[in-house]
């Protein structure tokens, strides 16, 4: 208990000098802008400033200690050049509002973050449906970032091969775990501070769009929450199928938003993307910052805009490689406007500096990480991850009234609103005829910056077009019942996908770890070299790789495959390693740095294991009846004969 306690206030002084970084920085704005990006200084001191002293001295206890002096000595410095600085002061009651919209957000995306994160329940670790197959990886490479102090990381489930991923949104966690935190505890803590970064950055960039309180409310709720037309599926299918809605509540992946073998691809971003997806969720929390800031300086004019923008769209790259890329091509698309519109040399220049910026903290990171690992993925792709459908119907039943309701709201909106959203025309150009990674899936990340940008156009129109409906009837002394009917009928479609995921999530429960594979992963944390090698099954919820940090032969090609990875020669040697030990072992026991051999359910399952020769060549350290553990003497022989 009381290392979490000092893992949170180790957040709470981040926290603290990320709000005295705005309060020089952000001065001009008010109180709730300014906490924001208080809170968002402070996110990326702490994705930062322990990875960069990482890469000095290793993934230490001393390096986050060094974080947490350079951030406080940033934040006192910060505070004190703001001393004489005036502040925007106005009533935080005019926020209330706010509060209406996000806080059932907020507290939706808790509890599904506290339900989904390895629950304990009789020694077992339980999960939910969205976080059953990523979160294995992400707690992998938590734990191995913080037991093997390797930075940059090496994968713990293919040793010896740098870390294909952008690894900020899990080191992050490895921060509050070489701290002494609960690995439960470490993965969500920091999850949840970025959450509500999301939720509010959200809201506060449809804001400064909109320029309108309650149309940016209604397209906040439109992105969490709005969906398309799968409810229709379930409803007609039940017909036919009379337990289809009893099973939307308890099958894997059979919902509104996520049915693929209906066409149903655009997931809700709560569910399916911040929940499960921490590089999405980390992205997203500096994204939309950056969103709302590059609004101001290329629309506003607000040359104050730049430098920050720089700073939090330069530390990008090793958070979500997504985020960057759509927010670069939304930069391209309002640099290409501003030459067109000839603006004039001083926003020009304000342009070039913002990249100069963005090119001195982001090429590092691209060139030494990003370009290593993603260069061979791209290829031409046409609609994205459409495999079923034509173009127009594959967009009409994912994104229903809002594909519908988009070409009028375009139509209606002013001027400016247009111009704003040629930026997410030109994302989705590109994610609709580049594919980045082997899974044309993953262009969603890029598509759903389009999506935010859809949602904030109609609302603004469904808003107005609320007020000429009311205010016409009232102008004919005519009963508003038949216009809040339809305002009802119009909600239902919108929301109605979204909220039957989100409910399906919320009751969703799978167990990841058996209670014996929990019971040998505490055995081999407190009983083993932090690099130790284990030889184990390469299944994805991998009892060592996720809660030891440790070294483990080959893991999931789930993980590898989609991070670029070849794994094939380790993969297939781990058949004969497990039934012909005799002949494998002593030819690939150097070779992978074996040490110890794990013989569990999944190892059984799948192979033939000679426990035989393993009883009679190799020392039993563990036993508990489901999981035996092995340790390797240094170089078993071929003439060993099984007992």
């Amino acid at each position: 208990m009381l290392p979490d306690l000092l893992s949170a206030a180790y957040l709470i002084c981040f926290v603290l000098s990320g709000l005295a970084v705005a309060r020089l920085v952000f001065a001009g704005e008010r109180p709730l802008v300014r906490v924001w990006l208080g809170c968002v200084a402070a996110l990326v001191m702490l994705l930062w400033f322990p990875a960069l002293w990482a890469f000095c001295i290793g993934f230490t206890a001393a390096a986050q200690l060094l974080a947490l002096v350079t951030a406080a000595g940033a934040g006192c410095a910060c505070y004190l050049l703001a001393r004489r600085r005036e502040r925007l002061r106005a009533p935080w009651l005019a926020e209330a509002p706010l509060l209406y919209t996000l806080l059932p957000l907020f507290v939706l995306g808790v509890v599904l973050l506290s339900t989904h994160t390895i629950v304990q329940r009789d020694g077992a670790l339980w999960v939910g449906q969205s976080t059953y197959g990523d979160l294995a990886m992400h707690l992998g490479f938590i734990t191995s970032i913080a037991e093997q102090g390797t930075f940059p990381p090496m994968y713990s489930i293919c040793p010896d091969t740098p870390v294909g991923y952008p690894f900020l949104s899990d080191s992050i966690s490895a921060t509050f775990y070489v701290l002494g935190a609960d690995l439960r505890f470490a993965a969500m803590l920091p999850a949840m501070f970025a959450y509500g970064l999301v939720l509010l950055g959200v809201y506060l960039f449809f804001e400064r769009y909109l320029t309108e309180r309650k149309a940016a409310c209604l397209a906040a709720l439109l992105f969490f929450v709005g969906g398309g037309f799968g409810f229709f599926y379930f409803f007609d299918l039940a017909q036919f199928q009379p337990d289809r809605l009893s099973t939307l509540f308890t099958a894997f992946y059979e919902t509104p938003t996520n049915y693929p073998d209906y066409g149903l691809r655009w997931v809700n971003p709560i569910a399916d993307m911040l929940i499960p997806q921490r590089a999405t969720l980390f992205g997203w929390a500096l994204l939309f910052p950056c969103l709302y800031l590059l609004l101001r300086g290329a629309f506003e004019r607000d040359a104050r805009a730049y430098l920050p923008l720089g700073v939090i769209a330069g530390a990008l790259p090793l958070v979500h490689t997504h985020s960057f890329l759509a927010l670069g091509i939304v930069s391209a698309a309002y640099l290409v406007r501003s030459l067109l519109r000839r603006e004039g040399k001083e926003q020009l220049l304000w342009y070039v500096k913002y990249a100069l910026i963005v090119a001195a903290l982001a090429l590092p990171q691209l060139l030494c990480f990003t370009f290593r690992q993603a260069g061979s993925f791209l290829r031409f792709n046409w609609n994205w991850d459409n495999v079923s459908d034509s173009f127009l119907w594959f967009y009409i039943k994912n994104w229903g009234l809002l594909f519908l309701l988009l070409p009028v709201a375009f139509l209606d909106a002013s001027r400016r609103e247009r111009a704003v959203f040629a930026g997410a025309l030109a994302v989705w150009a590109v994610a609709e005829l580049v594919q980045f990674q082997p899974n044309p899936y993953d262009n969603n990340k890029l598509l759903f910056v389009s999506f935010a940008y859809t949602c904030a156009l109609v609302a603004k129109w469904l808003v107005r077009a609320w007020r000429r409906l009311r205010d016409g009837l009232r102008a004919e002394k005519r009963t508003l019942a038949g216009a809040r009917l339809l305002a009802g009928m119009t909600a239902a479609a919108l929301f109605l996908s979204g909220t039957l995921t989100l409910a399906r999530e919320w009751v969703s429960e799978y167990q990841l770890i058996g209670a014996e594979e929990v019971e040998a992963a505490e055995f081999i944390r407190e009983n083993t070299e932090s690099d130790a090698t284990f030889l184990t099954y390469n299944n994805h919820n991998n009892a060592v790789a996720a809660l030891t940090g440790r070294n483990i032969v080959c893991g999931s090609g789930t993980f590898l495959y989609f991070h670029g990875v070849d794994y094939s020669a380790r993969e297939q040697a781990l058949r004969g390693l497990f039934e012909t030990p005799a002949a494998a072992l002593p030819a690939l026991q150097e070779t992978y740095s074996i040490d110890y051999v794990y013989i569990g359910p999944y190892e059984r399952a799948n192979y033939q294991c000679d426990t035989a020769y393993f009883d009679a060549n190799c020392t039993v350290v563990f036993d508990n009846g489901a999981v035996v553990i092995y340790e390797l003497t240094p170089a078993p022989s071929e003439s060993g004969t099984a007992a």
